[in-house]
């Protein structure tokens, strides 16, 4: 369990924030299409401007093409580079290049759309690439100037080429500003998704932090009892021969309960030590989620005495799993929650949605602040403020995390609580994906 617990899991940051970038790219690319093919139709059905239409609707279509092979290329589970950015971006100032030549070259007004190229690699790429997007589409506007084919008006055209002009440099104007707007939009809530996402990765990395902290410290306390522990036992053990105690009934009980709880001392010991080291070790065992839960339950109730829990397994068909102490002190920190706040009653259920296992626990006690559920899985969260409350569903919580589960706890609608521990069971199958099918 300890390599499926390691680390974080989930798409990277950089390769979220490529696949956005990309679809912005696309989405802008369809918009050029439409707003291309527009002014194309409009030119020679409105105005009766003759252009070389087969030429460019096989420019359109290019784009049509890229944009269908960028769909394509976000689908795969690679990150999108800036590379990838950076070639698509070039098709572009090479497409409008040329729409350009083939429709007045510099002096089309539409040649101002350059510069939304230019905006959109500043924003986008890395700065050599924005640069060399700046040194591109310099080029093709200088090119332009001089090499280009140029608008036949149609006979009779009784406006200006001036006015024709402004006309369609207000057309560009208003499209350009259009596009930036949706555009920088877009982008801003990207950033913002993106600097959400750090932040969490941020809380969960000072999280893990003080978990280290604890478990060092617990392993370190481990240590240091077991050695007193070992004396008690011995001690015990020696008094129960005495032939004194041994003829005491009274005292004979008394030192059988004390070496119990000697035993019980030691398991916890020995578990905290275990669950310190490989989790997924030595100490894993071959199991059924079904076997497992149930010997978990059972332990439970043995080892508080707690005879007010019910429990139900709607679990279904029974799966192999692997399980180890650190999955089993998840559920004990769940039950000891209940149990703490609801010594009357706890209701616990067993049940597979789809490929996960869900444990749920319910109880009958006053049910969690409206600033704890708000708080759920973070260290100290808890209406008692005495040292070290609040850590078992945080505990509870981490484990759920790392193994790509999630701890999840609502108030019931009369009274009490309910938190439920999900479970993906790949993460946690004997065998692989198959097993779980």
């Amino acid at each position: 369990m300890t390599q499926a617990v390691a680390g974080l899991r989930g798409v990277p940051v950089s390769q979220t924030a490529g696949h956005a970038n990309m679809l912005q790219l696309v989405e802008l690319r369809w918009m050029a299409v439409a707003g291309q093919l527009a002014t194309i139709l409009l030119t020679n059905v409105v105005f009766g401007i003759r252009l070389p239409m087969l030429a460019m609707l096989s420019v359109l279509t290019a784009l049509v093409i890229l944009n269908a092979a960028s769909l394509l290329r976000l689908r795969l589970a690679s990150p999108i580079t800036n590379g990838a950015l950076f070639g698509g971006l070039l098709l572009d100032v090479l497409a409008l290049s040329g729409q350009l030549y083939l429709s007045g070259g510099a002096t089309n007004p539409f040649v101002s759309l350059f510069l939304l190229q230019v905006v959109l690699g500043s924003v986008l790429l890395a700065r050599w690439s924005a640069w060399t997007i700046v040194a591109a589409t310099s080029l093709s506007f200088a090119v332009l100037t001089a090499f280009y084919r140029p608008i036949t008006l149609p006979p009779g055209f009784d406006r200006s080429l001036f006015a024709l002009h402004v006309q369609g440099m207000w057309v560009c104007f208003a499209l350009v500003a259009v596009l930036l707007v949706a555009f920088v939009g877009r982008i801003n809530g990207n950033l913002r998704a993106q600097d959400n996402r750090l932040a969490e990765i941020e809380r969960q990395a000072v999280e893990e932090e003080h978990i280290v902290r604890i478990g060092m410290l617990a392993s370190g306390a481990a240590h240091e009892l077991g050695t007193p522990l070992s004396s008690l036992s011995v001690i015990l053990g020696d008094w129960r021969r005495n032939g004194a105690i041994a003829r005491n009934p009274d005292l004979l009980s008394d030192i059988e309960e004390m070496q119990a709880e000697v035993q019980r001392c030691k398991a916890i010991v020995t578990s905290i030590l275990l669950s310190s080291g490989d989790a997924r070790g030595e100490q894993s065992a071959a199991t059924t989620v079904r076997a497992f839960v149930d010997r978990v339950i059972a332990d439970w109730i043995a080892a508080r005495s707690f005879a007010n829990a019910t429990y139900d397994d709607q679990f279904g068909r029974d799966v192999p799993i692997v399980s180890d102490v650190v999955l089993q002190q998840a559920v004990f920190n769940l039950l000891d929650n209940a149990a703490e706040y609801s010594p009357q009653r706890i209701d616990i259920t067993l049940a597979r949605d789809d490929g996960d296992m869900v444990l749920t626990v319910r109880d009958a006690g006053p049910g969690f602040a409206a600033e704890q559920l708000g708080n759920i899985g973070k260290p100290y969260n808890s209406t008692k403020h005495e040292l070290g409350r609040g850590m078992g569903l945080f505990l509870a919580s981490n484990v759920a995390r790392k193994l790509d589960g999630a701890l999840s706890a609502r108030n019931q609608p009369r009274s009490g609580a309910e938190v439920t521990f999900r479970l993906p069971l790949a993460a946690i199958a004997l065998g692989g994906d198959d097993d779980v099918d």
